[in-house]
């Protein structure tokens, strides 16, 4: 294969693996630039102990759980407030719906079985599978992870629920100034692309552009200039939420096989 990033100066916007992304992307002939929009992930524990006993405490219509990492947290947590049976009580009496395939297997283990799933790992799968269903009048309860799920809740609320939102985690936002220099260098011509490994990277940069008012620079900039790429389909989502058409990702969602999708794009804009 050659080097379908040479000269291309692409931006890793995770905080995690930033070595390894950055040695992939030279070895491609491109020049790696770390702007980290991820701060970093906490466990919230203090603030949803009051969430989990008012929702053992009120019940739900319906659970939806959005991630395998936060059911199974929620459950420690009911745990350790000595909760646990009268949480998966609450949990049993009410319909259950789940997205993604971590999500699934987690309440696979646990004995429960979704009467709604996505059918593709991402929210807007989530939601068509709920079109149907009549939510008026009833208690949700979403458990979300380290961010909001705007699209779902909205859904939730037009179709006349009530939605108690859990988030186990949480996050801390990310450095600022990484924030504001990528929005600089995208305004400015400075990068070819910027590779989003979260939907919570996607947010951050959005939220600080409507904030800074320049996110009609930003959106001009995706769709000129600079390439979105996303690591999966739920970071795609995120970007395609925010206004960002047909973001790149690979199949198999990977870094490093985003980092050769990347290349094989360049590749071929170069044969075309």
């Amino acid at each position: 294969m050659g080097k379908g990033l040479e000269g291309k100066r692409i931006v890793i916007a995770g905080s995690r693996k930033t070595d390894e992304i950055s040695a992939l992307i030279e070895r491609q002939g491109g020049i790696p630039l770390v702007r980290s929009l991820q701060g970093t992930v906490f466990l919230a524990e203090e603030q949803v102990e009051p969430d989990i006993r008012t929702f053992i405490k009120e019940g739900a219509d319906w659970v939806i759980f959005t991630t395998g990492i936060g059911t199974e947290t929620l459950l420690n947590l009911a745990r350790k407030i000595d909760e646990e049976q009268a949480y998966l009580s609450v949990i049993n009496r009410a319909q259950i719906a789940s997205r993604g395939y971590k999500t699934f297997a987690a309440l696979k283990k646990l004995g429960l079985k979704p009467v709604a799933k996505d059918d593709d790992g991402t929210t807007r799968g989530l939601i068509r599978e709920l079109q149907e269903q009549d939510f008026s009048g009833k208690k949700v309860m979403v458990q979300l992870h380290g961010e909001t799920a705007p699209a779902l809740i909205k859904f939730l609320e037009d179709k006349g629920a009530t939605v108690l939102q859990i988030l186990p985690y949480q996050h801390i936002a990310p450095d600022q100034e990484a924030v504001r220099l990528l929005c600089k260098e995208m305004q400015n011509s400075e990068v070819d692309a910027v590779c989003f490994t979260s939907a919570i990277q996607v947010r951050e940069l959005f939220d600080y552009a409507k904030k800074a008012d320049c996110l009609q620079d930003i959106l001009h900039a995706f769709k000129t200039h600079v390439l979105p790429v996303a690591v999966g389909k739920i970071t795609a989502e995120a970007l395609i939420e925010e206004g960002i058409d047909s973001p790149l990702a690979p199949e198999l969602e990977r870094m490093g096989a985003m980092i050769i999708e990347l290349s094989k794009y360049y590749e071929e804009l170069k044969i075309k």
